[in-house]
């Protein structure tokens, strides 16, 4: 059985991330770690609220207590990181906000998955665990009238929001840089529901 842990989950992007690997996997377990701020709905997941294969946590990805303790106890194989300050008003409004949950809560998911994955004794990780960073497009800046990003396309931040979320890429990067760390980052587009 894969575990995985889900952070973000009663966001848009997160829970119809949950229904869609309950509805095609059988074999799983996702826990959902939510603070249930402004961009949280329970509501989001009120159709698999009876799922075994599915559980709730209401809390926060900077807590290292309880992010390492649900690490001991499920023993993941993936760790999914939707969980985000996202609205960039928001963001100019209160730019800390972004900086403490998007960058030092994605660098406290990143140091427990280390803590339970990695052996600093042979510098090697356990096999099939994976960190996945759900980042956004806006790291890349404004586009024009036409064209198009790629991955290559160099990281030109303009508000609190992207510059946090490029903040958090860059340290998922260097825990793969420095430590070898398995990841993988999305920047995906604008989502619509």
């Amino acid at each position: 059985m894969k575990r995985y842990l889900i952070t973000g989950c009663a966001g848009f992007i997160g829970s119809n991330f949950v229904y869609y690997m309950l509805k095609k996997y059988q074999d799983i377990l996702l826990v959902n770690l939510d603070k249930l701020t402004y961009a949280g709905n329970l509501e989001n997941l009120k159709d698999v609220e009876e799922d075994p294969r599915h559980i709730f946590v209401q809390g926060d990805i900077c807590d290292k207590e309880l992010v390492a303790s649900l690490f001991e106890k499920y023993d993941f194989d993936y760790a999914i990181n939707f969980a985000a300050e996202s609205h960039v008003d928001r963001s100019i409004a209160n730019p800390e906000i972004f900086v403490q949950t998007n960058v030092m809560g994605t660098v406290n998911l990143l140091q427990r998955a280390k803590e339970a994955w990695y052996d600093s004794e042979t510098k090697t990780w356990k096999e099939g665990k994976k960190y996945i960073q759900v980042s956004t497009d806006e790291v890349y800046g404004a586009l024009g009238a036409e064209g198009y990003f790629t991955e290559t396309t160099p990281l030109s931040p303009h508000s609190p929001y992207s510059s946090s979320k490029a903040s958090a890429d860059h340290f998922v990067m260097a825990f793969y840089d420095t430590y070898g760390m398995p990841i993988s980052i999305t920047r995906c587009s604008n989502n619509y529901g």
